[in-house]
């Protein structure tokens, strides 16, 4: 199996070999197109130099003259008229002119064999010492006409350079497959911590500790998922929790309700007696079918997102409806009721959102002493969401606990006292049936000074 490290430098290398490919194929066109035209041109000035010099200094003795030109890094054919040849410099690789072509330059034309030589693929034709690869001139010897073939002797004047280049492509490529297995062992480096670290998740071990000291996008992603094992670690607490909180709240009715039971099968229990441990088992038997339903309501609100029944209604009569059901609450307990709910209208799932009002209200009569007072206000209503208020002056919550309120199953009661029964889950109810509707909820509350809910609902 081939590791990410290997996979990132072989493609690395690859994209470094093509691209150079890519780019010898762009420089010959460039070569073929502006540079052989070039020194065709320049090389025409040379040998037409030469000639033109000889032509004007008719004494110097040719052959002499010629073989001091080639010592200066020059290949070069003299043809006379008697088809006589005289080599200079170097020796070429091919002898491939046509008699064509040296007739034309003993008729005193040029002969340009650098543009005209053959365009091919890998193949700049400035390095092939071939005589067509020449430029031809004419030289007028004392009457005679002769016919000069010229050309640089590149391995004679470039060849220290091209050591030089050979070295240095050599060393660049070298180095650079060095290089890019470094670079990527470095790269690669993180992505293995956290492949390391997904295993430890898998086998149930949260407690990651990413060293990446990094700003690009593996940094990013090392503290995003150090988060998301924060959040999993928080998640796997909360369904161990959930699940003991589950079993706590059914074994406890279950167990009250057993044991009743067994008590009344006694047939020497006064009437009296015999009728509150009926109204106990009654009273558990409820807690248990509210427990279910709001399982239940949970479930299905965690499988059906989005699947809402959007319907227009007053929400300003919806929770002053929700008042007049916890009526027998609020007035057991003598609680004031302030209602500021001027009419609203909004779209939304009437039922789930009966649901928040009926929970939030619930539990602020729950948490509120007899004589307290507990406020409802819908305080801004704008284009584009409405914003209620529902406070009460009870007990408050602590501070440590308001990150966790929200939480299924969790109770700021630790000891689980039944001062104040309840499941724990209404508030998870309310917050994920706001969230439906793209809302949000939160909470201010201190110990003794009581605690606000704001609801922002946008219209949908």
């Amino acid at each position: 199996m081939k590791t990410l490290y290997f996979r990132f430098a072989l493609t690395t290398i690859f994209i470094m070999f093509l691209s150079g490919l890519i780019a010898f194929l762009l420089s010959n066109v460039y070569y073929q197109i502006k540079l052989k035209p070039y020194n065709d041109r320049k090389i025409t000035q040379m040998a037409s130099n030469i000639a033109s010099f000889y032509e004007t200094h008719p004494t110097v003795n040719l052959d002499h003259y010629l073989k001091g030109i080639s010592h200066l890094g020059f290949q070069m054919l003299l043809i006379k008229e008697d088809k006589q040849k005289v080599y200079y410099g170097k020796p070429f690789s091919q002898h491939n002119l046509t008699q064509s072509t040296i007739n034309q330059v003993l008729r005193g034309e040029t002969y340009h064999g650098i543009v005209q030589f053959p365009k091919q693929a890998f193949v700049t034709g400035f390095f092939d010492d071939e005589l067509r690869n020449t430029i031809g001139v004419p030289i007028d010897a004392n009457g005679k006409n002769y016919a000069l073939f010229i050309r640089p002797d590149i391995e004679y004047q470039f060849g220290e350079m091209r050591i030089f280049f050979a070295v240095l492509v050599a060393l660049m490529i070298g180095l650079s497959v060095l290089l890019v297995f470094i670079g990527a062992y470095y790269i690669v480096k993180p992505i293995r911590v956290l492949s390391r670290a997904t295993q430890k998740i898998a086998h149930g071990d949260y407690n990651i500790q990413l060293h990446v000291n990094r700003r690009d996008e593996i940094g990013q992603l090392a503290q995003h998922f150090t988060q998301m094992a924060r959040s999993l670690e928080r998640l796997e607490e909360m369904r161990q929790e959930f699940v003991s909180n589950v079993s706590h709240e059914i074994q406890s009715p279950l167990a009250s309700i057993q044991g009743f039971s067994k008590t009344l099968q006694a047939n020497d229990l006064p009437p009296e007696q015999h009728q509150h441990y009926l109204s106990i088992i009654e009273e558990e038997s409820s807690r248990l079918s509210l427990l279910s339903k709001q399982l239940l309501t949970l479930a299905s609100l965690d499988r059906d997102k989005g699947e809402l029944d959007i319907t227009s209604f007053d929400l300003a009569d919806q929770m002053k409806q929700a008042v007049l059901m916890t009526e027998w609450g609020w007035r057991e307990k003598e609680l004031a009721i302030d209602m500021d709910l001027p009419s609203t209208i909004i779209q939304g799932d009437s039922k789930l959102l009966y649901q928040v009002w009926i929970n939030l209200i619930t539990n602020s009569i729950k948490f509120t002493e007899k004589g307290g007072m507990i406020s409802l206000q819908i305080v801004n209503t704008s284009k584009k969401e409405v914003v209620v208020r529902i406070e009460d002056s009870g007990i408050g919550i602590p501070k440590q606990d308001l990150p966790y309120i929200f939480d299924r199953f969790y109770k700021v009661d630790k000891a689980r006292k039944r001062n104040h029964p309840g499941s724990g889950l209404g508030l998870s109810i309310a917050k994920k049936i706001i969230e439906l509707h793209f809302g949000s909820i939160e909470v201010i509350s201190a110990e003794g000074k009581g605690t606000t809910f704001i609801i922002h609902l946008p219209y949908m």
